[in-house]
């Protein structure tokens, strides 16, 4: 029988779209929330390009099990969707998700997180980043279609999920707000009008570490730092259960 515990390495989740996909690229805000907890815990990439709330709703419980809640160690979940839900119907029906509907997508994906262990103190929704119009639209046409999303319409969307959090008892970082605040020029954020710059990845990852670092501040420095390890007798630093 083995003299040692497994070592449990706590996870923060990082749950959205495309924007949260790509977030461990260099630079990007998922790579840098890594770095800052290395060896406190396993910063999870589970972002899934052009996905909406409708269809991140019903996946959620393949990526995290509800049935034995206190397994799953999450220290914290991101929600990150919007951009997708907020194409406009007539030109993008198959992400178009309509207001109503996304608002209580967020809330249903708050009660299961919920019946999963995580609860609503854990969670940090992000609101849609704003839309640059021209930008967006010149990739749009590359693509063959008319532009699909309107910078107004994803406010509209960004203050759903404001009020959702409010209601579901979790903090939110309202992107489309924060990056237009006093008439500032947001498009620096976006790499192509709705993707995230490097200077975009670097201001979500310093508001969301604002959010985030108050979560993860009791957790411990896993195994013993190098230099405290007893270099005669390493197996009673590194196999205690401390």
């Amino acid at each position: 029988m083995s003299k040692f515990s497994t070592v449990i390495w706590p996870k923060v989740i990082l749950f959205g779209d495309s924007i949260t996909q790509f977030s461990f690229q260099a630079n990007g805000w998922g790579a840098e929330t890594a770095n800052k907890l290395a060896r406190k815990c396993d910063v999870v990439n589970r972002g899934l390009s052009g996905y909406n709330s409708r269809w991140a709703k019903i996946i959620l419980p393949r990526l995290i099990s509800s049935q034995n809640p206190a397994e799953n160690h999450i220290a914290a979940v991101t929600v990150f969707f919007g951009a997708n839900d907020a194409s406009l119907e007539d030109e993008n029906p198959q992400q178009h998700v309509p207001l109503q509907e996304y608002s209580e997508n967020l809330k249903d994906i708050s009660r299961f997180l919920t019946s999963a262990g995580v609860s609503a103190d854990k969670v940090i929704f992000i609101t849609p980043s704003p839309i640059h119009e021209p930008a967006w639209e010149k990739e749009c046409i590359l693509k063959g279609c008319p532009l699909n999303r309107h910078n107004s319409v994803v406010g509209q969307y960004a203050q759903a999920c404001v009020q959702a959090a409010g209601q579901c008892g979790s903090d939110v970082l309202d992107l489309w707000t924060l990056m237009q605040k006093d008439g500032q020029d947001y498009t620096v954020y976006l790499s192509d009008g709705l993707h995230l710059s490097e200077k975009g990845n670097q201001f979500v990852a310093q508001h969301l570490w604002s959010l985030l670092a108050g979560r993860v501040a009791h957790l411990p420095f896993i195994l013993p730092y190098w230099g405290d390890v007893d270099a005669k007798n390493p197996e009673s630093s590194l196999l205690c259960n401390s």
